[in-house]
């Protein structure tokens, strides 16, 4: 079949539709909807045709005619937190990578606080935007007033409440603790001081655990805990106590952004970091490497987690009836020049 010339210039200005590319290309509008949503039943030559029926015209498919015949947005709501914290960019740079690789559109709505009823609301404006899937990456504890809202759209939560959704991508956070305390025992320092973030967040209550319960195991003293708010400037607050109790000789910091603080707080006060302290992180973030000295800090793969989490509830808008595991990744500990045994 030859194919058509190419259509008038449709009218009212609207652009090319499908019925446009299917006189172009000399086909029917159903075989070009075929190509369009990939499916097999289309012939090598008819589907070249299509395609470049598709860039003759300039055709740009529409997006809510799709959703009104597949049922479906090919969009994924991300709940975040409202925040500048460079774990929270790799992480959202991570999900839309791999929404693009698998041809979704990201939607975000953010909340500034963390309750259940700030995080429900901003389930429910993704949800009236009919959102394929969800991807909630803010800390959630009253995980049965947010079950009910997301009970009908695939869910998966990335370091949250595991009784949440069977659908979760965590790192594990107790580990993540213990590590970082097992490397400061390891060189000979005869308890760790924990700076940890707010209570109310999931991953720094089980960083906290891992702390305190390697600690326990060991038989050595378990300090108070201080805390902080994530920010350098906590971490600065906190420094500057630390420094001016004599016993401390290892600190592990529940992030980087607040060990950076940390560290300048026992500067300032002449306490050598790490002749005098030595001083650990959490997130490998990374301005890490290039601080004064480069930070012993615990590896989170954020832009991996991302990747994960779009590709797990991918998988479940695929297939809802299938059975997937949570999936748990391991920290890793990456040593530099902040740590050393104690003088």
């Amino acid at each position: 079949m030859v194919p058509a010339s190419p259509p008038e210039p449709s009218p009212r200005g609207r652009g090319p539709a499908m019925a446009d590319v299917a006189r172009v290309a000399g086909v029917s509008a159903q075989t070009v909807s075929r190509v369009l949503s990939g499916h097999p039943n289309v012939n090598a030559v008819t589907r070249a045709r299509v395609r470049a029926a598709i860039e003759e015209t300039g055709y740009r498919r529409n997006s809510l005619a799709r959703a009104l015949v597949t049922g479906r947005t090919r969009t994924l709501g991300v709940i975040t937190h409202e925040t500048d914290f460079y774990s929270a960019s790799a992480l959202m740079l991570g999900m839309q990578t791999a929404a693009r690789a698998a041809g979704y559109f990201v939607s975000t709505a953010s909340t500034s606080s963390l309750s259940s009823a700030a995080i429900e609301q901003a389930a429910a404006r993704l949800l009236d935007q009919g959102v394929d899937g969800l991807v909630i990456a803010v800390p959630v504890r009253d995980e049965g007033a947010l079950a009910q809202v997301t009970r009908d759209v695939p869910t998966v939560v990335v370091d949250g409440m595991r009784s949440l959704a069977t659908e979760i991508v965590a790192v594990d956070q107790v580990e993540a603790g213990r590590v970082a305390t097992e490397h400061l025992l390891g060189l000979g320092h005869a308890t760790v001081w924990h700076v940890s973030g707010p209570e109310s967040w999931n991953d720094a209550l089980g960083r906290s655990t891992g702390w305190r319960t390697t600690l326990e195991e060991s038989r050595r003293d378990v300090p108070p805990v201080l805390y902080g708010d994530w920010t350098p400037e906590s971490g600065y607050r906190n420094g500057l106590l630390l420094g001016r109790l004599p016993e401390v000789t290892a600190v592990f910091v529940a992030s980087d952004e607040m060990a950076f603080g940390v560290v300048r707080g026992l500067t300032e006060l002449g306490r050598r970091v790490p002749e005098d302290v030595s001083v650990v992180g959490m997130d490998d973030i990374a301005l890490a490497p290039y601080a004064a000295p480069p930070l012993t800090t615990v590896r989170q793969p954020f832009h991996d987690m991302g990747r994960r989490a779009v590709e797990h509830v991918v998988a479940l808008v695929t297939d809802p009836q299938a059975v997937h595991e949570p999936e748990v990744v391991h920290p890793e500990l990456v040593v530099r020049a902040s740590t050393a045994p104690p003088a």
